[in-house]
């Protein structure tokens, strides 16, 4: 019997990391080939040439799996927003960068992302599941920082909490992304203009009159 020597720790790691991409890239082709409700964890684990109990060891379920495929990737576009708000350019500016870099990621594989956006919304459990939506915390802190730099440079005054307008800028980007999404043409461009339109009209307000405003 041929004796085999222990893995260094390195070595382990590097064994866990393939694992890992593995496992990612199998559930991703799986789910945009076959759809999320069709794909079963089993065929994930075949595909990628591991047993079941280790898909197990990185994801609590199919829904997680789904979220797996996409952390990296969505915290690196993230990061690139945090790196690209600027106090040198204004508030409208810094929120398209950061709502078009999430344009351009969501735009990459839209079979994928409609799936991710669906399962996102009501369902949060899981390791990868809370990773995701600590992401999309991040981004929604970031709109709030945006929103705040303009109050404090004073380019735009809102009687409210900077981050709860922050929190409707981002929610009026969410709407517009799905419908965009829900579209065979996925330009950018056209997807982005309508996107400023509707934050151009949330910054702006509505000049509502009292009796716009007026509760029976």
């Amino acid at each position: 019997m041929e004796l085999q020597l222990p893995q260094s720790p390195g070595q382990r790691e590097k064994n866990k990391l393939e694992k890992l991409q593995r496992i990612r890239e199998a559930a991703r082709e799986l789910f945009v080939q076959k759809g999320f409700d069709e794909t079963t964890t089993r065929e994930i684990a075949v595909r990628a040439g591991v047993g079941i109990g280790t898909v197990f060891t990185y994801a609590e379920n199919k829904r997680d799996l789904l979220f797996l495929v996409a952390n990296d990737d969505l915290e690196a576009v993230t990061q690139k927003c945090e790196a690209g708000v600027s106090e040198d350019v204004s508030c409208l500016e810094n929120l398209l960068l950061i709502f078009r870099h999430h344009y351009r990621f969501f735009a990459k594989q839209p079979e994928l992302s409609r799936l991710l956006l669906r399962e996102m919304t009501f369902y949060d459990s899981g390791r990868q599941a809370n990773r995701f939506q600590g992401t999309r915390e991040r981004t929604i802190r970031l709109v709030g920082r945006v929103v705040k730099m303009a109050v404090d440079s004073r380019t735009i005054r809102i009687d409210d909490d900077p981050e709860f307008a922050g929190w409707v800028a981002f929610c009026v980007f969410q709407v517009e992304l799905r419908r965009w999404l829900m579209n065979k043409d996925f330009n950018i461009s056209s997807g982005m203009a309508r996107l400023e339109r509707a934050i151009r009209l949330c910054m702006a307000g509505w000049g509502a009159k009292p009796a716009a405003l007026a509760k029976s």
